[in-house]
């Protein structure tokens, strides 16, 4: 609202602006605070300089030296003057004493408003969207456009925008469109079109019939006032901020794949494979991860986890707790104790970080996967014939809660079987129950054929998971295969049960020079494979208890041989002094094979293995 113009109507402003008049009077009698009217401002070429006072009154009644002036002259000390002509124009002034006529809103013809706005303005009609006017930045932007032409000869511009379809549906719609951000051609400039429909009459026309009734008929027609601002600037701002979030969401991708595995393990029984997809497109990535790691003596372990919270911090979290599962893996502990140690872990590195996780370890003597879960989802399992068997519990609070005793439990997985470990991201949806996603991916699993790589990505897409997915999604598949005929061949077993005495280490002996040369193994293999085994049950004999027995394996990479026993104190390595009659054990099997190491049993009791790889073919 225009406060100037309304504020004679205010209580006491008519006194206030008489006060204000008598001062400014009063002061240029003294020549206190005033400024010669010819001398206050320079005005303009071409203007009459005002007529000097006389008897000290103003020089024209029409004239503000004071600042803005309404109608008859009353005005307010601004520094600026504006008054309303005679002729409904509107006068201002800068004390130059000289008025600038400018001309009101009814002088203005369309063509001229049109005309002088910087945005392109064009105005088309008829079902054929004829061209009825352009305005000159119209003219400057695409050139010259024939009048009277159809839109899609005489603006080709606006097809290539795509803006005929818009012309049409504006005009059966009767409202406004407007379409932002289009590209012109060129790629130069980008606009943002509006679209008004316009009524107008087309003219005014008579048959023979109205004639003769004396009617005539104004015919109206349908046109389209289409408005172009120019948003290359904006458009440009809103690329390069795009391209920022892109660089950043792909370094921050970059960082949470660095965190993961470059390159899974490959174990001799299980083929495994695992896929990670980031949620969302900004750059807070999340902290899932996985990982595979071969404990020795033909055993696999198996992680996969989900640090809540998305952002740098997840995934350094992530990241430690993903090198302190390798470091306590290395210890070849139950998988329940790996999750004691991380429990503990995990609140130092960060009280307020919390993660799920599950550690699975296959044993392929065993046939069985062991593993103990911290608020994880259920370990998924499908035998050869098609059924899906959900591991049960126990299942413990996720990681950093603390004061949880964590369990460990088995699960069958035989030749033929496929296990599937995951996230939440997979089967987590909103608006519905978890346990639903886990029954879709319960039957998309039951019919995923394939290797473990192809299982992965028809899982992924059965779920739904695709580039704008809102949550990070981690899976593993893992397969025993069934193997037979000439690939079978590769895989044996043999086994000793030793019940001790001074014949046992001549049986054991003798078990494995019969075994290994049956396996058809080079002389120095055998050898070799033979001395350890003697060494392996000597040890066991002196300071292990019943019952006892040898295991021999092959694959079709390693020979790995194994003595268990009743003792539970593992055995390390030592020097030994020249006067000491042993301690030397340990030592020449980790001088002669590729390498060995000892573990815990979980009914009690421990098991030292070694390996020995096997000459390329």
């Amino acid at each position: 609202m225009n406060f100037t113009r309304w504020s004679a109507r205010f209580p006491g402003t008519q006194r206030r602006a008489a006060a204000r008049t008598e001062h400014a009077a009063a002061q240029a009698k003294r020549g206190e605070g005033a400024v010669p009217a010819a001398r206050g401002g320079r005005a303009d070429p071409g203007t009459e300089r005002p007529t000097p006072a006389a008897d000290g009154q103003p020089a024209d009644p029409t004239v503000s030296g004071t600042g803005t002036a309404t109608g008859g002259g009353s005005g307010s000390g601004t520094g600026t003057g504006s008054g309303t002509g005679p002729a409904g124009g509107t006068t201002t002034g800068r004390r130059t004493g000289v008025l600038t006529a400018v001309p009101s809103l009814d002088e203005l013809s369309v063509r001229e408003v049109l005309g002088r706005l910087p945005a392109l303005v064009a105005l088309v009609h008829g079902p054929e969207h004829r061209v009825a006017y352009v305005n000159d930045a119209y003219t400057a932007g695409f050139g010259v456009r024939t009048p009277g032409a159809p839109a899609h000869e005489a603006l080709p511009e606006l097809g290539e925008l795509g803006l005929l379809p818009l012309l049409d549906q504006v005009q059966r719609s009767g409202k406004s469109r407007t379409a932002k951000n289009r590209t012109a051609p060129g790629g130069a400039h980008s606009y943002t079109v509006t679209c008004t429909p316009v009524e107008f009459p087309k003219a005014k026309t008579s048959t023979d019939t109205e004639a003769e009734a004396g009617t005539v008929a104004e015919v109206h027609h349908a046109g389209v006032l289409i408005h172009l601002a120019d948003v290359t600037d904006h458009a440009e701002a809103v690329e390069r901020l795009r391209a920022s979030e892109r660089r950043q969401r792909e370094a921050a991708v970059t960082l949470q794949r660095s965190l993961l595995p470059q390159e899974l393990e490959q174990p001799d029984d299980l083929r495994i494979a695992a896929t990670y997809q980031p949620g969302g497109t900004e750059a807070a990535v999340g902290g899932d991860w996985y990982d595979v790691i071969t404990l020795g003596a033909g055993r696999t372990a198996l992680v996969i986890g989900d640090v809540m919270g998305r952002g740098v911090r997840a995934a350094a979290v992530m990241g430690q707790l993903r090198t302190a599962v390798r470091a306590y893996a290395r210890l070849d502990l139950p998988p329940h104790e790996v999750l004691q140690l991380l429990d503990g872990l995990a609140a130092e590195i960060d009280a307020s970080q919390i993660a799920t996780c599950v550690y699975a370890v296959h044993d392929p003597n065993e046939g069985l996967l062991a593993y103990a879960s911290a608020g994880h989802l259920p370990i998924l399992v499908r035998d050869e014939d098609g059924t899906v068997r959900r591991a049960a519990d126990p299942t413990g609070p996720p990681l950093g809660t603390g004061g949880w005793l964590h369990t460990s439990g088995t699960i069958a997985l035989g030749p033929g079987s496929t296990a599937v470990l995951y996230t939440d991201g997979l089967v987590e949806r909103r608006g519905e129950d978890i346990d639903e996603g886990v029954a879709a991916l319960e039957r998309a699993l039951s019919g995923a054929q394939g290797t473990p790589a192809v299982i992965c990505d028809r899982l992924m897409r059965a779920l739904g998971v695709d580039a704008d997915h809102d949550d990070d999604v981690a899976v593993m598949v893992l397969q025993q295969p069934a193997r037979t005929g000439a690939d079978a061949e590769l895989f044996h077993n043999a086994a000793l049960e030793l019940l001790g005495g001074i014949e046992a280490a001549p049986r054991a002996r003798a078990f494995a020079q019969g075994v290994l040369a049956s396996w058809r193994f080079p002389v120095e293999l055998c050898d070799l494979g033979v001395l350890a085994a003697s060494e392996l049950v000597a040890n066991s004999l002196q300071h292990g208890t019943p019952p006892m027995r040898l295991r021999l394996r092959r694959t079709d990479r390693r020979l790995i041989i194994e003595v268990t026993d009743g003792d539970d104190h593992l055995p390390r390595r030592r020097r030994a002094e020249p006067g000491d009659e042993t301690g030397r054990g340990i030592s020449i099997i980790a001088t002669i094979a590729s390498s060995w190491g000892s573990r815990r049993t979980p009914g009690g009791g421990k098991a030292v293995w070694c390996e020995f790889a096997l000459p390329d073919k």
